[in-house]
């Protein structure tokens, strides 16, 4: 191997020839979104399992083929589409409530929704920076883990009913926000 094609090889972080580490954290950061775009299109939980473990397999053996800077849900759900389609041909004997028109249909609708998904929450984030600080505040400790309203008016040393007026304020800004820049396209 030249210095060049060493050096590039190291750079991308694929020395001994497998997935780099960016690649690795996309494939695992979208396994759940992967099931649940297959589940649909399959029988049971065990087969979407089943679909899953063989799409991976697919992805992983087409790590290269992965252009950085691309989608990679959309690209994993295109393997996932092909893989279901072939488990449906290996599962023949089976009952097939949907036909192959149906699996495509639903995996183009799965596809648009997460497209309307992303630039919903690039909006709300957009919309959540625009707040006051202190009603981001409350947003961060209403929305932590285990919390609630109640807890949160007590940690403030607020009454309860003044929390939830707050937070029923605070959405329905947030709702008009998202809505106007939905509007305009302004997603990014």
């Amino acid at each position: 191997m030249s210095d060049a094609a060493a050096e590039n090889e190291a750079s991308s972080g694929s020395v001994s020839g497998g997935p780099n580490e960016e690649f690795v954290r996309l494939f695992t950061t979208v396994q759940r979104s992967l099931y649940v775009s297959i589940l649909p299109m399959v029988h049971t939980p065990a087969d979407a399992e089943e679909v899953l473990q063989e799409t991976n397999v697919v992805i992983l053996s087409k790590w290269a083929q992965f252009r950085p800077g691309t989608n990679f849900l959309a690209w994993a759900r295109a393997i996932a589409r092909l893989e279901v389609l072939r488990f449906r041909r290996r599962s023949f004997h089976r009952v097939q409530l949907l036909d192959d028109d149906v699996i495509h249909l639903i995996a183009e609708r799965l596809e648009a929704e997460q497209v309307n998904l992303e630039e919903h929450r690039e909006a709300l984030v957009h919309c959540v920076g625009k707040l006051r600080q202190q009603d981001q505040d409350l947003i961060r400790r209403r929305y932590s883990p285990g919390a609630n309203g109640d807890r949160v008016a007590g940690d403030l040393g607020r009454p309860a009913n003044s929390v939830y007026q707050s937070l029923g304020r605070i959405r329905r800004m947030l709702v008009e926000c998202v809505r106007r820049r939905l509007a305009e396209g302004g997603a990014t």
